[in-house]
């Protein structure tokens, strides 16, 4: 299915919002279901993607777990009704307070990413009286070929830990009474749109496992393999789902699980990406020397990712339907030249007042969304 706009309801409505297609939603929900079934895989919903509560709460009720980046967003997957067995923790920077929280709710795993970070972690777990969960996020130096912004395997990233720290971090955790160790965590990027690197990643995952059964090291439960997974940003009704069976597929042939080995997905825009859409009004269409531009309310502070990562969505005039193509400019209303959402966009003639849909908005989209100028955050509709 492609998603289906009720124009009829967005008349009325304040501008920019956010709409969400929850029957799409509920149909990636049951396709990734239907794909990790058959493995026994186990899928948490990575929330820095849109942490929206009717979101949440959808996906929760589909039985998915949730991989938390912050203490804020913990407490709103517990809200949500996640239950705090389910929820991993990850994250370069865990504050103590933020390290408290999840011990006293009892979450499921705080993935580590330094020798510090464990210190600190057994530090508190034994004042608090209780047993911390860990799995040790490696950093397997690939490039997932993709904005260097979401890059996160490679060595010059800040995230994950070098493998030669790994086999003595493993033996503190078993060596203390407040350190559980579970297993490996892996992350590579963002965005990734080829299955190259996931390959890769497979092959390094069974040398180390390889490696530190020779150093004595049989204790691993689970391999946390992370996200990433890219979605279609050119043609969302084409693709309104992820590839998600080829991907889960490459993972079942190619990594070398040891028998009772648990394996955790961490996908977040593959979920939720296609669902959402920024919907926005134009203010004024202005005829420049050379250019024509849409100007429309709303702006980098709702929709983030074009300034940020140069990224581009699909745009639609949805209330165009049947006029001549023209050429535009599509421009929010704030001081900075970077809030361009698309440089000469072919859409059907706009007129003042016309509605427009960002395509492909339901990631890292109302979740990163600010104030910057004042302005209100935007609404949103499902």
């Amino acid at each position: 299915m492609s998603t289906k706009f009720p124009i009829e309801r967005f008349g009325e409505a304040s501008t920019p919002f956010y709409y969400y297609d929850m029957e799409l939603l509920d149909q990636t929900l049951a396709k990734i279901k239907q794909s990790t079934s058959r493995y026994g895989f186990n899928v948490h919903y990575a929330m820095k993607a849109n942490a929206n509560p009717a979101i949440l709460r959808r996906i929760c009720e589909a039985g998915l777990g949730a991989d938390t980046v912050s203490g804020g967003e913990i407490a709103a997957a517990l809200k949500a009704g996640f239950k705090a067995q389910d929820i991993v923790f990850a994250g370069v920077g865990k504050t103590d307070a933020e390290i408290l929280l999840g011990l006293r709710e009892g979450i499921g795993c705080f993935n580590v990413e330094s020798v510090q970070e464990l210190e600190i972690i057994e530090q508190l777990a034994i004042e608090e009286g209780v047993t911390a969960r860990v799995a040790l996020r490696i950093n397997p130096n690939i490039d997932a070929h993709t904005h260097h912004y979401i890059t996160t395997g490679l060595e010059e990233n800040k995230f994950g830990l070098d493998m030669s720290v790994v086999p003595d971090m493993i033996r503190r955790c078993m060596q203390s009474q407040a350190l559980e160790f579970v297993g490996l965590h892996f992350h590579i990027g963002s965005q990734i749109t080829t299955l190259e690197p996931y390959r890769l990643l497979c092959e390094r995952i069974n040398a180390m496992q390889d490696d530190l059964e020779r150093q004595g090291v049989t204790s691993i439960k689970s391999i946390n393999v992370g996200g990433g997974l890219g979605i279609d940003y050119d043609d969302p009704d084409k693709h309104p789902i992820a590839d998600f069976e080829p991907y889960f597929a490459l993972f079942h042939d190619n990594l070398k699980l040891r028998d009772g080995q648990q394996l955790h997905f961490e996908l977040g825009r593959a979920v939720v990406a296609q669902c959402g859409s920024l919907i926005t009004r134009v203010i004024y269409v202005k005829e420049g020397i050379g250019k024509r531009f849409a100007i429309v309310d709303a702006g980098m502070t709702d929709l983030i990712r074009p300034a940020l990562y140069q990224a581009h969505h699909k745009i639609e005039n949805l209330t165009g339907n049947g006029r001549e193509l023209r050429q535009y400019d599509v421009v929010g209303p704030i001081c900075e030249s970077s809030d361009v959402f698309g440089h000469d966009e072919m859409l059907p003639e706009v007129r003042r007042g016309d509605l427009l849909a960002l395509r492909s908005a339901g990631a890292y989209g109302e979740v990163m969304a600010s104030r910057y100028n004042l302005r209100n955050l935007p609404g949103f509709m499902a």
